[in-house]
């Protein structure tokens, strides 16, 4: 393989079973890439993964831009599509959680991260790009601290700094003997596990499934060759159910990520006894 890994995206093509290389297994270099221009070295630089988050961007507001342009009583196919997935996530996942007199306000920023995160996620599956954005620890990461500062300025907005500190640590004098010990354990849960964790999730499950894809995908063109197109055929029978299953796995992340960011909300917005 080539000395510099950016240099590829997964494998070497020339690589097959009986050829004498060993398998070119997918790891990290899998998800570097060559800046697109600048310098790499001097962390000024444009590559892959901007440019599908940049064109994710162009695509969402496209759609709601096209869709809601010209809004019909009666509408449209594209228009359809529009509010039912603008309703999904605004009766399906805010009025669910936080009810639908404090969810509303929420709904807007709600509706722009789910299709943010699901366009992320579905440019692994989609040709020439083939690569899930989120499997980059920073988008995620990004995404997680703009609920973060929204949830804190949120809980001391509502209760004031005493109030949100106990809204945070889940004072509850009841408790008694045990409730410093409960503070302190609240007090790390909330504001540094749970942002932590929130991003990480997204992460994990993009990167793991990309990882199975590429795992499968290589193994399909190596072993293409001699007896090997056999098992090519079984491992490419494995990329189209791995394939299958990330359109529901994406969609299904992008769902929990905006979910968590709604309870985070409404734990916020709930009155402190």
């Amino acid at each position: 393989m080539s000395a510099d890994p950016t240099t590829v995206l997964a494998f070497e093509t020339d690589c097959h079973i009986f050829d004498g290389c060993g398998f070119p297994a997918p790891g990290l270099h899998s998800f570097l890439f060559q800046p697109i221009f600048g310098d790499g070295d001097s962390n000024t630089y444009f590559n892959k993964t901007m440019l599908l988050a940049l064109l994710g961007t162009v695509v969402i507001v496209g759609f709601f831009w096209l869709a809601f342009r010209k809004p019909k009583v009666v509408p449209g196919k594209l228009q359809m599509v529009a509010e039912a997935g603008y309703d999904f996530v605004r009766r399906g996942i805010v009025y669910e959680t936080l009810g639908k007199k404090e969810g509303e306000k929420y709904v807007p920023l709600m509706v722009s991260l789910f299709f943010f995160v699901w366009i992320l996620n579905v440019w692994s599956i989609v040709p020439l790009a083939q690569f899930p954005v989120t499997s980059i620890i920073s988008y995620p990461a990004a995404l997680a601290a703009i609920v973060y500062v929204i949830w804190m300025s949120v809980t001391f907005k509502r209760h004031g700094f005493v109030g949100g500190f106990k809204n945070l640590t889940g004072y509850d004098k009841s408790l008694g003997a045990v409730l410093p010990m409960v503070m302190v354990i609240e007090f790390f849960s909330n504001v540094l596990v749970r942002p932590f964790t929130h991003a990480v999730r997204l992460f994990a499950n993009m990167f793991a499934g990309h990882t199975l894809l590429l795992l499968f995908t290589i193994a399909s063109w190596y072993l293409l060759n001699g007896i090997g197109i056999a098992y090519a055929g079984v491992s490419f029978v494995m990329v189209l159910v791995m394939t299958a299953f990330e359109l529901f796995i994406q969609a299904v992340q992008a769902y929990v990520f905006v979910l968590l960011a709604c309870s985070f909300i409404q734990g916020a917005l709930a009155e402190h006894h």
